[in-house]
């Protein structure tokens, strides 16, 4: 298992430097100049210079990844465009932000989709099996932007309930777990578990639906062993397949949050990226892009380390 753990983490290294390139790649392949925010209109050809010199812009493509590689190693990832604060301190809070959404989208998302996927698995082809699947689907097909309005518009506007923008009234230095904060948290975690309740739904189905027919699950009933004792050992051969397709949700999740974060003005690393994509701050967009796509990274390594865990023979494959 040591060893197992040692080659996963050694295999991470590559591809994260790949994930700096490709992240530093298609920034700067992206159309417009990333600097027409701070260049004052009507400046000189002397004053555009002296700015692309500041911010390193007149050096090689290859020169400026490796510089900001640099920086980036050492934690620095540089400063923004438009607020002239540093990238990481702009970036750290709206993580802690990002998290607490997708926190609680993944608890709503694995919680309903496990529920209907073991339930869908134990009935398949019968009606209440078809009715999770297109459950499912329509929960896959709905955008988020437009659910998370018409969220808005019962919840907020029609019942008067649930605040329809923001996180708190203290902003989100002052969020906690209280109804004064969590009502605030409501809205947009139904927004963002919905697509991913349906993938686990159908997954969850699936697998369970699987399992159940395999040989030796004859052979547990035959020894006579209660229901409850074949439905532990049923969950345990499908957690495996589970917990894969719940990583690349929670993944998903942290930079997929982009247009639920701005429907809701959720102060998250999805609200930052769009300010930054309108504003054409491209350091800004840089870090951010990169600590989400690190995140990706670590939380693939996770579900590799925690499969092996629950299923020993993965290492051997």
């Amino acid at each position: 298992m040591f060893v197992y753990v040692l080659r996963r983490i050694f295999y991470t290294i590559p591809i994260a430097l790949g994930v700096t390139l490709v992240c530093f790649a298609l920034i700067h392949l992206a159309p417009g100049d990333p600097l027409s925010a701070v260049i004052p209109e009507g400046a000189s050809p002397e004053m555009v210079a002296q700015i692309r010199v500041a911010y390193g812009f007149d050096q090689p493509l290859p020169v400026q990844y490796l510089k900001w590689l640099g920086h980036v190693v050492t934690g620095d990832f540089g400063t923004s465009i438009m607020t002239r604060r540093s990238v990481l301190s702009e970036v750290i809070p709206a993580i802690g932000n990002t998290l607490t959404l997708a926190s609680a989208a993944v608890v709503f998302g694995f919680v309903l989709g496990c529920l209907f996927g073991i339930v869908s698995g134990y009935v398949a082809g019968t009606p209440t099996d078809r009715a999770v699947t297109a459950a499912s689907i329509t929960g896959v097909s709905i955008p988020h932007y437009w659910l998370g309005m018409v969220l808005i518009v019962i919840f907020a506007v029609n019942l008067n309930m649930l605040p329809a923008t923001g996180m708190g009234e203290g902003g989100s230095g002052s969020f906690g777990f209280g109804w004064d904060s969590l009502q605030y948290l409501i809205l947009p975690a139904l927004t963002l578990s919905v697509i991913p309740a349906g993938i686990i739904a159908r997954s969850v189905r699936g697998t369970i639906a699987e399992v159940r027919k395999q040989d030796y699950m004859q052979t547990l009933y035959a020894k006579g062993l209660p229901d409850r004792r074949v439905f532990v050992h049923v969950i345990k051969n499908a957690l495996p397949a589970v917990l894969a397709v719940m990583g690349l949700q929670v993944a998903q999740l942290l930079g997929g949050s982009i247009l639920v974060e701005t429907v809701f003005a959720w102060p998250g690393t999805g609200f930052l990226l769009n300010n930054a994509i309108f504003t054409r701050d491209l350091p800004m967009l840089q870090g951010t892009i990169l600590v989400l796509a690190m995140f990706f990274v670590m939380i693939n390594l996770l579900v590799d380390i925690l499969q092996t865990a629950v299923d020993p023979r993965i290492k051997r494959a």
